[in-house]
């Protein structure tokens, strides 16, 4: 991890500080101690080795683990996209300039086997797409060409200073990505759509020096909702970090943690004993099953997750949720409960 992932960590004090302000009944939590507290160097922070000897293992769905997390991850959903059209170059641009060092984003492929960045399966919501191709309703990712793709603006959506922005191939992202010098969780979307995408992608990220060792090691993961498009993926690439997208009943977790390497659910799903029955498992590299959810855009929300220990936190809102879990927001968060009695 490059050296901006310290802008992301804080103390455990300061998060606790804040969980005490955001949260009722955790004023209580706040004065815990926790023996070696300090700035988290690797990605998805908060992940301990010791598996079954974890001290979060015996947390309670409602309270606190007795050793509070560190600071999770921050990860801008489809890049900074509170800030940017979701998914753009702009977005990338957009969460780098805010100084976090992750950016989320969805793979899709064209009609003509070019792999594209957009999330929905159609092109009419971000893209001015009905206009410029009136008869080709639905207007679905995988019937266009890159070609044709690439003719529309997929941000004028967003607001008029975006006019312009284009859809980007995944070579154009990871490019955006390396020369901002951040890391990616790069989400498999609709794999049913589009047999053997798993391949196309692993040959661009290989093209674009993605699947070297130092990528490998702390700059990459590959997420879905298809349980068996991460298994396609490990059968081609093993050393590849995979995290599945769902919050899988407790007891299936060892079935799952054959393949993936994280589980990673909507927030308003997750319980302290959920994260610590994932924290308990290890996955197929042999580390503990590390936990990022999402889609996390309030400061409260970001230090309720923070406190039952998640290692990620994905959100539209990168800055809110840094400065939720990194406490910044402390003095703004009294000043309002002074204010409303």
């Amino acid at each position: 991890m490059d050296a901006r992932t310290s802008r992301t960590s804080v103390t455990t004090a300061a998060l606790l500080g804040a969980a005490a302000l955001l949260l009722p009944g955790c004023a209580a939590a706040a004065s815990t101690p926790r023996a070696g507290a300090g700035a988290a160097t690797t990605p998805f922070a908060g992940v301990r080795e010791g598996g079954s000897t974890d001290p979060r293992n015996g947390a309670s769905t409602d309270a606190p683990p007795d050793a509070p997390p560190d600071v999770p991850l921050v990860i801008a959903h489809r890049g900074a996209s509170a800030r940017a059209p979701e998914n753009t170059l702009a977005a990338v641009d957009a969460a780098g300039d805010l100084g976090i060092d992750w950016v989320e984003n969805d793979v899709q492929r064209t009609r003509d086997g070019e792999l594209v960045v957009v999330h929905d399966t159609t092109l009419s919501r971000t893209t001015d797409v009905e206009r410029v191709f009136p008869g080709r309703s639905p207007w679905q990712v995988r019937d266009f060409t890159a070609a044709e793709i690439a003719r529309l603006d997929a941000g004028s959506w967003f607001g008029a200073r975006w006019e312009g922005v284009r859809v980007p191939t995944l070579r154009e992202y990871l490019n955006a990505v390396e020369k901002n010098r951040q890391n990616l969780l790069l989400e498999i979307k609709g794999p049913e759509l589009y047999p053997g995408i798993e391949a196309d992608i692993l040959r661009v990220l290989r093209q674009e020096g993605w699947l070297d060792g130092a990528h490998l090691a702390d700059r990459l993961v590959v997420q879905s909702f298809g349980a068996a498009s991460l298994r396609a993926v490990r059968e081609q690439r093993a050393d590849v970090t995979t995290g599945f997208l769902g919050t899988p009943a407790v007891a299936d977790l060892p079935a799952y943690a054959a393949f993936a390497d994280q589980i990673n659910p909507e927030y308003a799903t997750l319980t302290g004993d959920y994260v610590a029955a994932v924290h308990r498992l290890k996955g197929p590299h042999g580390k503990p099953l590390r936990v990022s959810t999402w889609t996390v855009d309030e400061a409260a929300d970001a230090v309720r997750v923070a406190v039952l220990g998640v290692d990620g936190i994905i959100t539209n809102r990168p800055d809110v949720v840094r400065d939720a879990v990194e406490g910044r927001d402390t003095e703004r968060t009294r000043s309002r409960l002074r204010s409303t009695g």
